[in-house]
C-alpha cells in the first residue's frame, strides 16, 4: 500500500515522522476516519467541518492552501493510487512539526493519508450482535478537548485491550462522572419504550460524524446522560461510526438487548448505500 505523506506517495512501511514530532511526543494532532465508496467520501462536509474546527481549537495556524479542497483531493488521489476507489476506509492524520510541550518549532501543518480495503459485508448490519462490557480503570474527561478525535487515544487503547482480554467485541467507556460516554471506536445510542436516546457531547464523547448524521436525519432522538443502570434497563443498544454506520449491541455484561427498531433504522438510513 502507498501512503500519502504531505503530498508524496511512499510505501506505507517507509512512512516515518521524526522522534521530536509533537504528535508523537504529546498526541497533539487530529485524525479523521472516512468511508470512501465509488470515489466519494461519505459525509465529507461533516468530516472537514470537524477537522478544521478541531485544528483551530488546538491553536494550529491554518495556511490559506490548507482547505477541504486540498485534503479531499489528496485523500481521493491516495485511494486511486491504491486502486481502492470502489470501497475503502481512509485514515487522515493532521499534526504539527517538531517541538516541545509549549509548541512546535514552526507553523507548518503535516498530513498523512492511509487507506485500507473493505468488503461490502463490512457495511451490513451485524446479525449476531456485539458482545460488550464496561471498561474499568479508565475514564474519559468531559472537558473542552473531549469531543475531538485527537491523536491522544490512551483511554481508548487501554479500554480496547481490556475488551480483548475479556473476549468482548468492544468496550464501553465511562466519563469521570461514572456515566457511559461512548465505546472505544463509536458513539452509543439506546432505545427505551420505542424512543431513541444518546449522550450529549457535554458527557465527553467524540463528536462523531455518523452521530451527527443520525441526529440530523432521524426525528425525535433525545440527548441525555447514560447512567449504567439506564443502560441495563434499555430495550436496544447500538453503536455508530463513519465506517460501520450502525452496529447492534446484543449484550453488555449479563444484559441482553433486542434489535427490531435498529433493523428498521438501518433500512431507513443505509439500505441503499
Amino acid at each position: 500500500m502507498l501512503t500519502n505523506y504531505n503530498g508524496h506517495m511512499i510505501p506505507a512501511e517507509q512512512a516515518q515522522v521524526p522522534a521530536g514530532n509533537t504528535a508523537f511526543r504529546y498526541g497533539h494532532g487530529l485524525f479523521e476516519t472516512m468511508l470512501v465508496r465509488d470515489s466519494a467520501i461519505r459525509l465529507a462536509a461533516y468530516h472537514w467541518q470537524r477537522l478544521l474546527a478541531g485544528l483551530q481549537q488546538l491553536h494550529f495556524v491554518l495556511p490559506a492552501h490548507f482547505s477541504p479542497t486540498l485534503l479531499e483531493g489528496e485523500v481521493l488521489r491516495t485511494v486511486r493510487k491504491n486502486g481502492l476507489e470502489r470501497l475503502c476506509r481512509v485514515r487522515l492524520q493532521v499534526f504539527g512539526s517538531n517541538g516541545g510541550i509549549f509548541g512546535p518549532e514552526d507553523d507548518m501543518l503535516h498530513y498523512l493519508v492511509e487507506c485500507y480495503p473493505l468488503n461490502d459485508s463490512d457495511l451490513l448490519l451485524n446479525e449476531n450482535g456485539l458482545v460488550t462490557g464496561i471498561a474499568t480503570g479508565v475514564a474519559k474527561s468531559a472537558d473542552s478537548m473531549s469531543n475531538l478525535k485527537s491523536c491522544n487515544a490512551l483511554v481508548y487503547s487501554m479500554a480496547a485491550r481490556q475488551a480483548g482480554r475479556e473476549k468482548w467485541n468492544d468496550a464501553l467507556v465511562c466519563n469521570t462522572h461514572g456515566r457511559i460516554a461512548e465505546s472505544t471506536i463509536a458513539n452509543i445510542f439506546w432505545v427505551k419504550d420505542g424512543s431513541i436516546y444518546t449522550p450529549p457531547l457535554a458527557e465527553g464523547c467524540v463528536a462523531g460524524v455518523m452521530r451527527r448524521h443520525i441526529l440530523a436525519t432521524v426525528p425525535g432522538i433525545t440527548e441525555t446522560p447514560l447512567p449504567i443502570e439506564t443502560l441495563q434497563q434499555a430495550d436496544e443498544v447500538f453503536l455508530t461510526n463513519a465506517i460501520k454506520g450502525i452496529r447492534w449491541v446484543r449484550t453488555t455484561g449479563d444484559t441482553k438487548y433486542g434489535n427490531s427498531i435498529i433493523q428498521q433504522l438501518y433500512k431507513d438510513l443505509f439500505q441503499d448505500r
